[in-house]
């Protein structure tokens, strides 16, 4: 009956500190009891999960003391992460750890915490598959009329994004076709296709490398095929949970090839000039900037400048110009206004330079990226 009752004793005792879990106090002396689950390193908060209120975070400052039931991965600011058990005394952190005994920690010198799923996500962050932490999107918008006029818009846009915490891999794709059928024949008033791949590897904080090569098709412009490959460096000037900026600089090759065409003779006859086939090869100096920011919970605005100073045709140049704003409606579904300008200032004979696009649709999302 005594080692029964001792048992019983034992048991209620584990279930009582379990059932208490990890303790945080505060400052004003309040105190907090849920599961830690981890430090956030940029905000510096600590999230901890209770049962009444949820998640909740606490700034990292406010904290003088932690005892967890758990074990907590502690990452110090010598590039450690030792794990253990924790405690508090004299406003240091005590890890009671399995291997080196208890290891002391000021609470300055502490850069993360993370319980055991947290510290798992960490480490396969730092070496991810190819097929791990992708995201995408895919955009939409139509118009159609009827009755006086008749005529059609498309609009489809979509992108997939590998983000990890050195690099970035972005594949992307737009397409805009409109056509007015009140004509006889049928008129096609736009019909465009841009695409590109573009990888960010980032040397440091600040600096990143970048490569990217990108496709364009434009059936008005009888641009049968535009190709670009290039690279360079770029700044992180501001990288912010809420702001992005970056500057960067480069060199490209581009490649050009312009159909035939027909255009009116100004003296005729013929009442017909045909233009011949062409091919351009170029060399290009890359300069641009990309901005992001959110505005709220609920809406981002973004837009990427890019501009090619022609090396091998002094005087020419390109600007491509894309700018989104983005609205969720939920976790998956979202509503955008997108501008994109594609201006090359040498077009093709009794052709404009400049391509427009404003549209406006749903935007369907998946995974957790940052675009």
């Amino acid at each position: 009956m005594r080692r029964i009752a001792f048992l019983t004793m034992l048991w209620l005792s584990l279930f009582s500190l379990a059932a208490r879990g990890d303790q945080v106090t505060l400052k004003n002396g309040d105190r907090l009891s849920g599961a830690i689950v981890k430090l956030d390193e940029d905000a510096k908060t600590l999230q901890i999960k209770t049962d009444l209120a949820g998640d909740v975070t606490i700034k990292w400052d406010d904290i003088t003391g932690i005892v967890s039931s758990q074990n907590l991965h502690i990452t110090l600011s010598d590039g450690r992460v030792v794990v253990g058990t924790v405690s508090t005394e004299d406003g240091k952190l005590e890890i009671a750890t399995r291997e080196a005994g208890t290891v002391s920690a000021p609470h300055e010198a502490v850069k993360a915490v993370r319980n055991d799923a947290q510290q798992a996500e960490a480490d396969r962050l730092l070496h991810p598959g190819l097929r791990d932490y992708w995201s995408g999107l895919f955009d939409l918008g139509l118009s159609v009329t009827q009755g006086n006029s008749s005529t059609t818009a498309l609009t489809i846009a979509g992108k997939a994004a590998r983000v990890v915490p050195k690099n970035k891999l972005t594949a992307y794709y737009t397409q805009v076709y409109s056509r007015d059928s009140h004509e006889n024949p049928a008129i096609t008033t736009a019909n465009a296709i841009h695409g590109g791949v573009r990888d960010d590897f980032n040397l440091n904080e600040k600096i990143y490398a970048f490569g990217f090569t990108d496709f364009d098709e434009d059936a008005l412009q009888h641009l049968d095929l535009r190709n670009v490959l290039g690279g360079g460096l770029g700044y992180h000037l501001i990288h912010s949970k809420k702001t992005e900026f970056d500057v960067f600089g480069g060199l490209s090759f581009n490649q050009e090839y312009f159909g035939s065409y027909a255009i009116d003779n100004p003296t005729p006859p013929p009442a017909l000039l045909l233009e011949p086939s062409q091919s351009r090869h170029s060399a290009e100096i890359v300069s641009g900037e990309t901005f992001g920011m959110k505005l709220g919970a609920r809406t981002t605005i973004s837009e990427q400048l890019s501009f090619f100073p022609n090396l091998s045709s002094t005087g020419d140049y390109r600007v491509n110009f894309d700018a989104t704003a983005v609205t969720k409606l939920n976790n998956w579904l979202g509503w955008q206004i997108t501008f994109s300008d594609r201006y090359i200032s040498d077009p093709p004979i009794g052709l404009k330079g400049n391509d427009l696009l404003l549209s406006t649709g749903l935007r369907l999302t998946f995974g957790k990226g940052t675009f």
